[in-house]
């Protein structure tokens, strides 16, 4: 069903949050019996079984869409269920987006209502824009007003997400000083406003690598409930992750399920959180770390890259050659000094380490 108005009755690349997991979200509905907050469609119990996974009564199993603390996902729910903003804060790769489409989906049914920022970002992508063809013909009016995806959540009293918040430029930024403290979006070429209808609220991600690129003014910043989303702690945590998301976004793209994948898909982690963490997994021997973040995200792209290569060009199992390149390109992004921490890691780490001497060729193999 086209949900979402693209019209082809096409299967959609990359369903939305409400739109793959219509089923989970109707089980939950059915099963849940606790207090709503205005205009939500789950309680905020069963937004966080939804974020969480669990096994409802009628043996409906609901799939875990973030693997952290519990808590973490309790607090970002709670505050959606305030009159305060949440904002997920994270270093690239911790799921914020995933989080905040999978909040907004939970809670108002519709992810779609979204900000993207970025440096370009105008002042009307936040409050409103001008259809000029209809203004130049009628004059100023309701009718000839574009509304933005936060004035229409305004409206219906619905979930808006704006991305990448500390990319937007401060005065577009501060736009949502009024919106978020007075709850109103004023238009004064009309001589009127809008104001927020109960169920009305804002999910907010950032990168705290962008720190000092536009920092959030004190006053945005308050008007925000801030929660850290951070990276798994585990190699387990990671590995369970990655495996997860590559199942889903394999089946999405049809890619036939790679046996015994999981050694592979740990391996990459491995590599990933040791050139993160400057050290071994057994704490033996520091490495240097190189310029590029490592993150769980890149993880799970590149062993969905190997499979591809495995499913296209191999025999459908998953090897240290299917990974060894987009490795390679996750981990060199500055070809002059990470190119040495690469190959220093090779020289000292995976050469020496039982069980890796086919990742280690093959790594050569691909090795500028």
């Amino acid at each position: 069903m086209d949900t979402h108005g693209n019209g082809t009755g096409a299967q959609a690349l990359r369903p939305h949050a409400e739109d793959a997991f219509a089923h989970e979200l109707k089980a939950l509905a059915a099963a849940d019996d606790r207090p709503r907050p205005p205009r939500w469609n789950l309680s905020p119990w069963a937004v966080a079984t939804y974020l969480l996974g669990g096994t409802l009564p009628d043996g409906t199993a609901v799939t875990p869409k973030y693997v952290g603390p519990r808590r973490i996902v309790e607090v970002a729910v709670s505050t959606l269920a305030t009159d305060r903003a949440l904002l997920l804060l994270g270093v690239p790769g911790t799921a914020k987006t995933w989080v905040s489409e999978h909040l907004a989906a939970a809670v108002s049914g519709d992810s779609t209502l979204l900000v993207q920022g970025t440096a370009g970002t105008p002042e009307e992508a936040v409050r409103y824009g001008w259809d000029y063809a209809r203004l130049l013909a009628r004059g100023p009016g309701r009718e000839a007003l574009v509304p933005s995806p936060v004035m229409r959540a305004m409206a219906e009293g619905a979930t808006v997400r704006v991305e990448e918040l500390t990319r937007i430029p401060a005065d577009v930024q501060d736009s949502l000083i009024t919106i978020l403290s007075e709850k109103t979006l004023p238009i004064p070429e009309l001589g009127q406003e809008v104001q927020a209808v109960r169920g009305f609220n804002l999910i907010a991600t950032a990168n705290d690598r962008d720190r000092g690129v536009n920092d959030l003014s004190s006053a945005l910043r308050r008007r925000f409930n801030t929660v850290v989303l951070p990276l798994p702690a585990t190699a387990d945590a990671e590995v369970d992750i990655v495996a997860r998301r590559v199942d889903q976004l394999g089946r999405a793209l049809d890619l036939p399920p790679a046996p015994d994948a999981l050694a592979e898909i740990r391996r990459v982690v491995t590599v990933f959180r040791e050139l993160r963490e400057g050290v071994t997994g057994d704490g033996r021997t520091k490495v240097k770390t190189p310029s590029g973040t490592l993150s769980t995200a890149e993880a799970i792209s590149v062993v969905t890259h190997g499979l591809a290569l495995a499913a296209h060009f191999g025999d459908g199992v998953l090897r240290p050659s299917d990974v060894a390149a987009g490795i390679l390109g996750a981990v060199v992004r500055d070809p002059a000094s990470d190119r040495v921490v690469w190959q220093e890691y090779l020289e000292a780490v995976v050469r020496e380490r039982d069980g890796w001497q086919d990742f280690y060729r093959a790594c050569r193999e691909v090795a500028p």
